[in-house]
């Protein structure tokens, strides 16, 4: 059988993709055009109990994250048990050297002299917040991640530009495609996208 007579070939294991194939929904964006539309409608989409959905701005917009009803992060806290935990990683790391394990009297000195630990506890603290910070900042974000499905959205790329959206994800325990589009569009989207893959 020659090329032509085979058309396209298809990789050994790979089945063809059928046209007929039901596209997968990863969820809906919609767009809108100012920012007290947004602001508007973070404020209808966490009344009507959302929780999987987010806003996209190509500015930061004051106010937003009340709108939205953003709580607080944990990540202070979290930054902080790091911080203690390098705090007491240095503390006892030097007791255990210079009093236990090897004492070296030295001028008569005490083995515990608490103001020769400042320089490694205090360095110890900040690696260890530090470290807490971006680690968890990295998992808290979910991240890495190198492909969204806002990306399927050929109309989303202006939100880094002049426009403003909404995406509400099919994970979302209250979506339903065809009811969280007439949502979208009941308050004031002016287009709305399905993210179909």
């Amino acid at each position: 059988m020659t090329l032509s007579e085979a058309g396209t070939l298809t990789p050994p294991g790979d089945a063809p993709a059928s046209a007929d194939a039901p596209a997968y929904l990863h969820g809906v964006v919609a767009q809108f055009e100012t920012v007290d539309d947004i602001l508007a409608a973070a404020a209808k989409c966490r009344d009507h109990g959302f929780t999987d959905w987010d806003c996209h701005t190509p500015f930061p917009v004051h106010g937003l994250d009340k709108a939205m009803g953003v709580r607080n992060t944990v990540l202070p806290w979290l930054v902080f048990c790091g911080g203690l935990t390098g705090f007491l990683t240095g503390i006892g790391l030097q007791y255990f050297t210079n009093v236990m394990e090897y004492p070296f009297v030295i001028s008569g000195k005490p083995m515990a002299s608490w103001p020769i630990y400042v320089p490694v506890v205090f360095e110890l603290t900040v690696l260890f917040s530090a470290l807490t910070t971006f680690f968890g900042m990295w998992g808290m974000n979910g991240l890495p991640q190198l492909h969204h499905p806002l990306f399927f959205s050929e109309r989303f790329k202006r939100a880094s530009d002049d426009k403003f959206f909404v995406s509400v994800m099919a994970d979302d325990p209250k979506f339903d495609a065809a009811q969280t589009t007439t949502f979208l569009e009941s308050i004031g989207a002016t287009h709305v996208d399905r993210l179909e893959e």
